[in-house]
């Protein structure tokens, strides 16, 4: 797990070295820059040392020093692949590192390499025989890979701090990026926060000449959802024997590493399950895990997470996330966060990764469990949204609406008058665009407002209608595990835990997107992930033999802070004084008057302006 960056065209040694500083963080261990300032082409690394710690440093080189690369991530599968191409004649020069993994097989399956491999990566190739640069992004993106082609240069990064430090970057604000900022709570992929900076999407590679620096961009892998008709006698107890076996085998593969590795335990399901695994798998040896807690009720899940980690043996480790230390903590995660990104579970995640990093350098997280199988609220709420829209004509909807917001506003977790306002004002909309606005900090009348100009619904959720119509399944159950993997989960769950990790120098794997594992996934028809009422049915089914019942049927509470109750007793506050171009400070006061006043709880808009306004971007 490290930092890349580089560039092909204009700049120096010293734009490279400014940039992998930056990105410091991502890479303690070890650091390295490489150019050919005849070609222009430049290479540069942090590393965060995890696998053959003597014999991984980048940019690595093939043994006729044709093909350099800088890669971040780990390959899963990298020992699999070395003896399928020392068969092929290939020699290493290193003892285990998957890097020299990725070279020789670049060699052997040009650019259809990422189709072979494993695992999580961001990864940048020079090509010197062919005088091209490939690079290529993990098939959900969970590692980061940014570039512009600007000024005479091509750039790449893992970070946008990182790419901003090249003399031929410019750095300006997309409107339209803030605009959907404020529509999803984050900006989703190919956007950035600004003009002409893009991110790579998960399950892409791209290509460039470095003579002429034209840019090539192709999908080698799309998620798709194939349910199978051929549903088995005991489907409970075969796709259950299935998931077992298959997230054993990911969490297994997981637990490759050179140095001391742990686990983030909620307590939930997920968490428990790669607990259980990995306890299996690593037999006496004490496993290590890690929780964090608040100090409000309704937030809290530290109960859940002693009890598994009692109920395994494990060597835990907790803290509570209290109002004083996130206001500590705070400044020191905007000063490194790249872009905003308005998910709220930023704040535990970063303490969480911090107390992990003080006893390893690895963990396991369960991200994706919900994406997957359907674990989300929404779930529940989707075939009554359906036949509420079908029965209640629009005016009489409106005043219900108009009710509701008289309910008093309590800023408990996921408390009743949030969820029926929420879905409320999601249902005055197209039924594509609910879960989208369920969850974002606006709906499309208040950002039309907060900018003070006509916002198309359409281009502000353009991803939504791509994915939505990219789905070829009519079910709204199967759309909306669609639209959560494709959208929520690459583009806020996994920067998320990048970002907050990273910050902390600490490498974070995800078992449940094991490329093995999610193929069966996909298979399996959502009647078995939301079944009667009951959401993740078929993963729960399938973990009963090995958790407790109070932990895989308790309650879901998420990972989220009692952000609406800071805002309103005052201990985080809004500045309503700065000057912005953009956005309508009029609307901005109203927002925060109301919730001061507790007549309603904007504590989404809040925060997502609150960040935005503490980094600086305007």
């Amino acid at each position: 797990m490290c930092g890349i960056a580089g560039f092909i065209g204009k700049g120096e040694i010293s734009d490279l070295k400014r940039m992998t500083d930056a990105i410091e963080y991502r890479g303690p261990d070890d650091q390295g820059h490489w150019s050919d300032n005849d070609k222009g082409v430049f290479l540069g690394f942090r590393r965060l040392a995890i696998i053959d710690i003597d014999g991984g440093h980048q940019p690595m080189w093939s043994g006729d020093g044709s093909i350099g690369i800088v890669f971040n991530g780990e390959i899963y599968n990298h020992e699999t692949l070395r003896v399928e191409l020392e068969k092929k004649g290939y020699v290493f020069q290193t003892h285990h590192s998957d890097t020299e993994v990725l070279i020789n097989g670049y060699l052997e399956w040009g650019e259809n390499l990422p189709n072979k491999l494993n695992g999580m990566w961001a990864f940048f190739i020079y090509d010197k025989r062919k005088k091209i640069c490939f690079g290529s992004r993990d098939r959900f993106g969970k590692k980061p890979f940014f570039y512009t082609k600007m000024n005479g240069s091509f750039v790449f990064c893992s970070e946008l701090r990182a790419l901003a430090q090249h003399s031929s970057a410019e750095t300006s604000v997309s409107e339209r990026s803030l605009m959907k900022y404020f529509a999803y709570g984050y900006i989703p992929a190919p956007n950035s926060i600004y003009h002409n900076i893009f991110k790579l999407p998960g399950g892409h590679s791209i290509f460039i000449d470095i003579e002429s620096l034209n840019i090539k961009i192709s999908k080698y892998w799309e998620f798709v959802l194939e349910p199978t008709e051929s549903i088995p006698n005991n489907p409970e107890e075969e796709w259950g024997e299935q998931i077992r076996h298959l997230l054993s085998e990911s969490v297994k593969r997981r637990l490759m590493s050179d140095v001391p590795l742990g686990i983030f335990l909620s307590g939930g399901i997920d968490s428990s399950a790669l607990t259980y695994f990995a306890n299996q798998a690593l037999g006496e040896e004490k496993l290590k895990t890690f929780s964090i807690g608040f100090s409000e009720a309704s937030f809290d899940e530290t109960m859940y997470s002693s009890k598994v980690a009692e109920l395994f043996q494990t060597e835990h480790y907790h803290e509570t996330l209290s109002i004083d230390k996130a206001l500590e903590l705070l400044p020191e995660i905007t000063s490194k966060l790249d872009e905003p990104m308005g998910d709220s579970s930023l704040l535990p995640t970063y303490l969480l990764s911090m107390i992990t990093r003080k006893n390893v350098t690895v963990s396991l997280g369960g991200d994706a469990g919900d994406e997957l199988f359907a674990g989300y609220d929404p779930f529940a709420a989707l075939k009554k949204a359906e036949l509420y829209s079908k029965l209640i004509p629009k005016p009489i909807h409106e005043g219900i609406r108009s009710l509701a917001g008289m309910l008093s506003t309590s800023h408990s977790n996921m408390s009743l008058d949030f969820k029926i306002k929420r879905t409320l004002r999601g249902l005055s909309y197209p039924k594509k665009f609910w879960n989208n606005i369920w969850l974002g900090p606006l709906a499309p009348n208040e950002i039309s407002e907060l900018f003070s100009k006509n916002v198309e619904m359409e281009d502000l959720y353009s991803e939504v209608v791509d994915y939505w119509d990219m789905c070829k399944q009519t079910s709204i159950i199967d759309k909306t595990l669609f639209l959560y993997t494709k959208l929520y989960l690459q583009d806020d769950i996994l920067v998320k835990v990048d970002r907050a990790s990273m910050m902390n120098s600490l490498e974070v794997r995800a078992p449940f997107l094991d490329i093995e594992l999610v193929d069966l996934i996909r298979t399996i028809p959502h009647q078995y992930k939301y079944r009667n009422g009951e959401r993740k049915y078929i993963l729960k089914k399938a973990l009963e033999p090995v958790l407790p019942k109070d932990i895989l049927y308790r309650k879901k509470k998420g990972f989220g802070i009692p952000l609406g109750k800071w805002f309103f007793e005052g201990k985080l506050n809004v500045d309503l004084n700065s000057d912005s171009n953009t956005l309508n400070n009029g609307f901005l006061k109203k927002q925060y008057g109301d919730h001061k006043a507790g007549k309603a709880d904007n504590r989404a808009f809040l925060w997502n302006y609150w960040l935005l306004q503490n980094m600086n971007i305007s």
